[in-house]
């Protein structure tokens, strides 16, 4: 059998997520932590948020201009 090539990172995951009880907060709280300590400059990306185009499907007329729905798509 071939060895699980994502295996050691898989394990060092699960030793730093049980390192702060898998609390989300806490292992962010963390990372910033570290990242601060480091000297190095980190970019944070401002957040993506979702168009309202995402939902509709491309090239679909199904929704008018006042984002009602139109009979046919009902």
């Amino acid at each position: 059998m071939i060895p699980d090539p994502t295996a050691e990172i898989k394990r060092i995951r699960h030793q730093l997520g049980a390192d702060d009880g898998f609390d989300l907060d806490r292992i962010f709280a963390r990372i910033r932590r570290v990242q601060a300590e480091s000297g190095r400059t980190c970019i944070r990306r401002p957040s993506r948020k979702p168009s309202n185009h995402a939902m509709r499907r491309s090239g679909s007329d199904d929704i008018s201009a006042s984002g009602e729905s139109t009979p046919a798509a009902r």
